[in-house]
């Protein structure tokens, strides 16, 4: 498969070497914060783990477009790639995973996954798979209608996109040229369902009869996602709609905590995708670059390590809720 952009070097797209790095670590954090989630999960920590393994160069290499309290992502449940490049913590990550009081998502309140912070535009997830679109793209008319420059970005997985919302929502983008992206993190998937029993054809071909581009990218290479996002930023930037960025990458683990992926795919064809961890492939572009070294490498593992270990540790420490504010900030007061 010929992907788009799959050879791109850093200094074509307008990268420098800081920008690399930082885009690596916040890769390795998401991988971290995750194997250490289903730690928790299996020590009966944690109720529930919805993971983003195999799918950080997809999320970091778009997020890394958006401007953090200007424009606006609708991320889903496995996008913490996305919310720790914006700003979220690990140990926000970590609060609202164990569901503490100090959860900065909704204090307790939400199911793992559903990230959201006023401060830096990321809107809440709604449970039900898909409705995300159509949300974001009411944030890209008022953009527009206030004559303000900011973008929307809107994720989803592959089998996201086979509900109405998703249709509407593209429609409507492109009747009305809306500022809006959107990323469908194809990872082959839908729970046990494989994409070829979810998708009929191509997704991002889908975006010409919506009346705006649709661009395929290898979703395991961070600075060929990074191009197609920029692009497509700019293009929304400028005035001229909204773009559809469809990055093929998998799911490294079970689609959740509770899924036994055993019954509906083989351990042969994990390993293969592991060949093409986004997170190696970029270490490996990084060392050949003279960015990384065996040194460098060890000191950013084990600064992650220390700021897991302290996030983890905090939050199972952390109070609970009381029960009395199970109501609180969720309808309106006076």
């Amino acid at each position: 498969m010929d992907l788009k952009g799959a050879r791109t070097g850093h200094g074509s797209v307008g990268l420098e070497s800081d920008d690399l790095l930082r885009m690596y670590r916040c890769m390795l954090l998401a991988r971290k914060v995750d194997e250490r989630s289903w730690i928790l999960n299996r020590q009966g920590k944690a109720a529930f783990v919805i993971s983003c393994q195999g799918q950080e160069a997809a999320q970091v290499g778009t997020a890394y477009n958006l401007r953090p309290g200007h424009d606006y992502v609708y991320p889903y449940y496995r996008d913490s790639g996305i919310t720790l490049l914006l700003g979220q913590t690990a140990r926000g990550q970590f609060l609202s995973l164990l569901g503490k009081k100090e959860d900065p998502n909704s204090a307790g309140r939400q199911m793992p996954g559903h990230y959201s912070s006023r401060e830096l535009n990321i809107v809440t997830a709604s449970a039900p798979v898909g409705v995300q679109y159509p949300q974001a793209t009411g944030s890209a008319l008022a953009f527009k209608m206030r004559g303000e420059d900011g973008v929307v970005l809107a994720c989803g997985g592959e089998a996201s996109t086979s509900g109405g919302d998703c249709h509407e929502a593209m429609n409507f983008a492109g009747i009305h040229d809306l500022p809006v992206v959107f990323l469908i993190e194809n990872n082959a998937y839908a729970i046990s369902v494989p994409e070829k029993m979810q998708v009929a054809g191509s997704i991002y071909k889908r975006a010409e009869g919506y009346g705006f581009p649709g661009v395929e990218v290898d979703g395991n290479d961070v600075l060929a996602v990074y191009e197609a996002a920029r692009d497509a930023f700019e293009r929304a930037r400028r005035g001229e709609g909204p773009t559809l960025i469809e990055a093929r990458t998998y799911r490294m683990t079970a689609h959740s905590s509770d899924d036994d992926d055993r019954r509906y795919r083989e351990r042969e064809e994990i390993e293969g995708w592991r060949q093409k961890d986004p997170i190696i492939r970029f270490e490996k572009y990084l060392e050949e670059a003279g960015l990384l070294d065996d040194e460098s490498k060890e000191e950013i593992a084990a600064s992650i390590k220390d700021e897991v270990d302290e996030a983890s540790e905090y939050a199972e420490q952390a109070p609970y809720a009381d029960p009395e504010e199970a109501v609180e900030r969720v309808y309106a007061e006076g």
